[in-house]
């Protein structure tokens, strides 16, 4: 083998089998052998190259003497072995030629289809020149070994068999390695497969909407003397969008449709307003049942202001005793009476007990601007 030849080897092969001939070229020409065993025996990384394939190398309609040309300047003859190239006379000529060359040691065997000396023409795999020349019998890499239960695996140790035939190394040494790489690449391309089928299941969910639930929650004291909530304004901001609903009763709910999933779990801002009650602007941790808790103004209804016209002076009166729910007033320097009311005590109307007959003696609240209460005449 101190001769040089332009190629490592050349695939004989049937038209019908042209997939594996490619697939096997390719194979062969990109295994990167293990770096100990290449400083070993001077080879580079890829040593089996190139390798001789018709359907890449040679013109359709070539002749006989330059595939001739061909085959000895090929250093190993590898034959897709299947029922097609048994019965092909194309594949025999070339197993004679390159028998005629000297180098028989060299033929290797690829099975990809059929039975080693079947006897049966539709599933003999050998071309019948293998016995005519009396080239020893060799079973040759198959890829339908049932070594393993996984038929991707088998194939793989087929391709490793002929690589170690064409290099004349122990397979052993290089199947155990390629194993452990294909276990790994498996295992990588299961992580990343996983990881993009987690990361899409996500994303679905992430854009799947809910319908987020919010009840209200008085936290002031409840006092029934005053007016129930009513029509309070809810409103949720999301990014570029908010949405608004309204609330008829303290008892009632709203539901804020068609929120997208990724949101559950992160803080939007929140905006309520409601007469009579404090207005809210706050931010809270999206859920799918949520509750705000609002507070009644106490200002509302418990921040009483007025002052006493004597119509009979035509000026304020400031001499008058006033007596508002229990509690005695007395009004400023400017004649103004003042009175503010805890929340359970507020009412939505107040009576006015006065030392002078007033011709109006109730409070409706709110008051808004300052009242007025007369002194009859």
């Amino acid at each position: 083998m101190s001769q040089n030849f332009k190629y490592y080897a050349f695939i004989s092969y049937n038209s019908r089998d042209v997939k594996w001939g490619k697939r096997l070229q390719r194979k062969l020409e990109h295994y990167r052998m293990p770096a100990t065993l290449c400083s070993e025996r001077g080879w580079n990384r890829t040593p089996i190259k190139p390798v001789f394939f018709a359907p890449t190398d040679i013109q359709p309609g070539g002749l006989t003497a330059e595939l001739q040309e061909r085959l000895k300047s090929s250093r190993n003859l590898i034959v897709i072995c299947s029922p097609n190239s048994a019965q092909s006379k194309w594949v025999g000529d070339e197993i004679e030629f390159f028998h005629s060359l000297g180098r028989t040691d060299n033929i290797h065997f690829f099975i990809i289809e059929g039975k080693p000396n079947s006897g049966d023409a539709a599933t003999e795999c050998f071309n019948p020149k293998i016995k005519e020349l009396g080239i020893p019998e060799i079973l040759g890499a198959n890829i339908h070994e049932h070594v393993y239960a996984l038929p991707w695996l088998n194939k793989e140790r087929a391709f490793v068999q002929i690589i170690s035939k064409l290099l004349n190394v122990e397979f052993d040494s290089i199947w155990n390695r390629h194993r452990r790489q294909l276990v790994q690449k498996v295992s990588s391309v299961l992580l990343m497969t996983l990881f993009v089928v987690a990361a899409m299941v996500q994303m679905y969910i992430a854009n799947q909407p809910i319908d987020v639930r919010m009840f209200l929650n008085e936290k002031s004291v409840h006092n029934a003397n005053l007016p129930p909530l009513k029509n309070a304004s809810l409103t949720m901001y999301l990014e570029n969008e908010k949405k608004t609903d309204t609330i008829h009763s303290i008892n009632d709910s709203v539901y804020f449709k068609n929120i997208p999933h990724r949101y559950l779990g992160e803080e939007v801002k929140l905006s309520f307003e409601c007469m009579d009650f404090i207005s809210i602007d706050t931010s809270m941790i999206l859920s799918e049942n949520m509750s705000l808790d609002i507070c009644r103004d106490p200002e509302t209804y418990g921040s009483l202001s007025f002052k006493i016209w004597s119509q009979a002076t035509s000026s304020l009166a400031k001499d008058v005793d006033i007596i508002i729910e229990g509690q005695k007033l007395e009004p400023d320097t400017s004649g103004l009476y003042s009175l503010f009311l805890p929340l359970e005590r507020q009412r939505e109307k107040y009576k006015v007990i006065s030392s002078k007959p007033l011709l109006n003696d109730t409070i409706y609240m709110p008051c808004g601007k300052k009242v007025f209460l007369h002194i009859e005449k």
